[in-house]
């Protein structure tokens, strides 16, 4: 069964995410899968550009906590994606979670409907977003980003856009979406590789830099005893222990997504 839908229209290829049984979790296949459709856009010279979308009511709910990849898999295919010769531009019309952000910071542009919600769940469970920082610190406002990795808060797509997760928020992506892909459809291929690497230069630096100690702070954590407490919970659909029922806001919860 393939996770990975693939069109093309006039020198745009679209990969849709589609695996909408578990919210387009990040599981080990899917991640393989959605490496090796990029590779193959990479090398096709009638690729111009990728749109990279979902199936579903969620883009990706994050990392799939039954069959998550390895931290190495994930930092390889945001890597790929920033480093991919062509524009990658997200299209979201549904909800956004922890790792799924990632693939956001990761493409070069990226637009919502206004029905989208977005949330790093990451330290509800007991982790943190390490290794989706990578492509995220760089390009993402930190005074919002200190906000909502630390308190796991939805948000909404104008919200998203105000502090760079996107580029651009509309009641319909795709009116959104248009004078973007046309704007890339008259662009030279030479034109576009070069420009992105122009724009992608300072988000590479922190892979090299930071991707070996954030590859092994993420999987330290997620074997700690609070992230299996997190995980279990989370699966059980029940609050961990850590949470004081007498502490915490009941509107505040957050049920809808992984990490």
């Amino acid at each position: 069964m393939t996770l990975i839908g693939r069109t093309r229209a006039r020198g745009v290829e679209t990969l849709a995410l589609d695996s909408p049984a578990n919210r387009n979790a990040l599981s080990a296949a899917l991640v393989g899968e959605l490496a090796d459709a990029l590779t193959d856009c990479a090398k096709d010279t009638d690729v111009r550009a990728v749109v990279l979308t979902h199936t579903g009511n969620t883009f990706s709910a994050g990392a799939d906590l039954k069959d998550p990849p390895h931290p190495d898999a994930l930092v390889g295919l945001l890597r790929q994606i920033v480093e991919l010769p062509k524009p990658v531009v997200a299209r979201v019309t549904g909800h956004v979670r922890a790792g799924g952000l990632g693939l956001l910071g990761a493409c070069d542009i990226a637009a919502a409907s206004t029905a989208s919600t977005f949330a790093f769940t990451e330290v509800r469970i007991g982790v943190a977003p390490a290794v989706i920082s990578l492509p995220l610190l760089p390009r993402t406002d930190p005074r919002a980003l200190a906000r909502y990795y630390l308190t796991g808060e939805r948000f909404d797509a104008p919200e998203a856009a105000r502090i760079g997760l996107l580029t651009a928020a509309g009641e319909d992506v795709d009116v959104v979406l248009d004078p973007v892909l046309d704007g890339l459809r008259r662009s030279s291929p030479q034109g576009l590789a070069e420009t992105k690497r122009l724009l992608t230069a300072r988000v590479l630096e922190s892979f090299d830099r930071d991707a070996a100690d954030l590859t092994a702070l993420s999987a330290r954590l997620f074997a700690s005893p609070q992230a299996r407490e997190g995980m279990t919970a989370f699966l059980e659909r029940r609050d961990p222990a850590w949470v004081d029922r007498a502490w915490a806001d009941p509107a505040g919860t957050d049920s809808s997504g992984t990490v």
